[in-house]
């Protein structure tokens, strides 16, 4: 599996979010082309509705959504959806596939609102919580996978 590559990401600001801006909900659609590769991030008040609707991504249900919370502290909410897509593969074969891809999804999220991070550093030692929503119950489970900060590759300056 290839690695994250910046210049295949692609980041829309939506809802008038401005880039370091430390609103809340702050949440991400992140889609991409099997063709080529690319990864598509919106970073909005609310997911990015034009993409969800996209006919691939409502045949493939590969995309990934997340969210920031903060309630006493913050935490990331990934969402992906294992038994989704009329297209293509059982909840098995793709849980597996969002599995292997993860670390890449949480890396392209985080670099791609690295600004935002930057600025707002107590996000970096955030959890990061990854939703599996699957039609079969073995499947369907919520996980922790670390801190924000174990998936930046571009984390700010002063930062371990």
């Amino acid at each position: 599996m290839p690695g994250f590559d910046s210049k295949r990401l692609h980041v829309d600001y939506i809802s008038g979010k401005d880039v370091d801006e430390p609103v809340f909900p702050r949440k991400y659609t992140l889609t991409h082309s099997d063709i080529t590769g690319e990864l598509f991030l919106s970073i909005g008040k609310e997911y990015d509705a034009k993409k969800l609707s996209n006919i691939h991504t409502w045949l493939m249900r590969d995309e990934v959504l997340g969210e920031w919370k903060y309630i006493h502290n913050p935490r990331l909410d990934i969402h992906c959806h294992t038994s989704g897509g009329i297209v293509i593969g059982p909840a098995g074969w793709r849980d597996s596939i969002f599995r292997q891809h993860m670390p890449l999804v949480l890396e392209a999220i985080l670099y791609g609102d690295r600004a935002f991070l930057s600025g707002n550093r107590i996000f970096i030692k955030a959890p990061v919580y990854v939703h599996f929503h699957s039609n079969r119950e073995s499947l369907d489970c919520v996980e922790k996978w670390g801190e924000a900060g174990d998936f930046m590759t571009d984390r700010p300056s002063g930062e371990t």
